[in-house]
């Protein structure tokens, strides 16, 4: 069993912002990597929670982010908001642009934000999520570091490559969101299981020749698979489309790694589009949803993406986190 200690949310965030800070991180950009941090404990997604506290902070100390960023902000079109990461953390580009972006998008009904220069944002959700909140349809997408072949090949073209939607609920929180790789599983949960020596179900990773294996430290080495096939690999593309052409951040092809220390900063991208949907379907847009939740909802076993993620952080605000006491001791140790 694995040994684990139970923090609050506080404690997360200020763990993690204090590790962050010892590493070379400036105050402004450790807090919201920090605030993501605990939500996303909150939210269930250990492997994309405390557990990258210490990856953080290592390439902090090697170069591959600048933990003293600035990133830029440019407004070249009305509806169209763009930063420059500056090789720091996504999530401090991600909150600048969003300051732009949310008052873009009430204004003029449709808005979008492009980044380059960039770095792993963590899980794409928590920001879409915070469309929602501000009541807009938000889409978001972020390339990776290659490790999908394409169909019929063997060597990685593409990353996992993730996309979310939220749809803005009566109550202030998401009535839907979607949150998915266009891998099979998202790479660091492959990662988690190499580093707690546990081997990977079948289906998640292929060799270098291509074949399924069980092994993570093999399917690190070769390929994610693709969710559907062909068609997870057409996901891939598409973000690649939006996430690094559109943005004019580096191909998942050329990035370096989310992991080690080789190769410099990754210089990936994100892009996201705020739509108000009082603007295209007036007072229908929330009958829709509504209609539509309602619907799988009612069907007995059925699962609605997004369902259960406000509980479950009401529920860690309460009850707090168990957290892998190994992760903390590593945490720790940079302290």
């Amino acid at each position: 069993m694995t040994d684990t200690r139970t923090l609050t949310l506080a404690e997360i965030e200020d763990l993690s912002f204090r590790a962050l800070v010892a590493a070379g991180t400036s105050e402004e950009n450790a807090r919201p990597l920090a605030i993501a941090t605990a939500a996303t404990e909150a939210d269930g997604v250990a492997s994309h929670g405390l557990a990258y506290i210490p990856i953080y902070c290592e390439h902090v100390q090697c170069g591959k982010v600048d933990g003293s960023a600035k990133p830029v902000l440019t407004r070249p079109k009305p509806g169209v908001v763009t930063v420059d990461a500056a090789t720091g953390f996504a999530h401090s580009a991600v909150d600048k642009g969003f300051e732009a972006l949310i008052p873009a998008a009430r204004e003029q009904g449709v808005a979008v934000l492009a980044i380059n220069n960039s770095y792993n944002c963590g899980v794409l959700g928590y920001h879409t999520y915070r469309l929602a909140q501000a009541g807009l349809v938000g889409l978001g997408f972020t390339n990776a570091p290659a490790s999908i072949a394409p169909s019929g090949g063997s060597k990685p073209v593409v990353g996992t490559n993730p996309f979310s939607v939220a749809a803005p609920g009566p109550d202030g929180e998401p009535a839907l969101l979607i949150d998915q790789s266009a891998s099979t599983i998202a790479k660091s949960e492959v990662m988690k299981h190499a580093r707690e020596g546990k081997p990977i179900p079948v289906g998640w990773a292929l060799d270098a020749d291509g074949n399924p294996t069980t092994d993570p430290e093999v399917g690190l080495k070769g390929s994610m698979a693709p969710s559907g096939g062909y068609k997870g690999v057409g996901v891939a593309l598409m973000v690649e489309l939006l996430a690094a052409a559109l943005t004019g951040a580096t191909l998942g092809i050329n990035a370096s790694p989310f992991s080690g220390t080789a190769g410099g900063p990754p210089k990936t991208g994100q892009f996201f589009i705020a739509i108000d949907p009082g603007a295209t379907a007036q007072g229908a847009f929330e009958t829709g949803v509504s209609g539509l939740v309602a619907a799988i909802r009612a069907q007995d076993g059925s699962h609605l993406p997004g369902d259960g993620r406000s509980a479950k952080r009401l529920a860690a605000r309460v009850q707090g986190v168990a957290v892998n006491s190994a992760t903390l001791a590593k945490i720790e140790s940079i302290l």
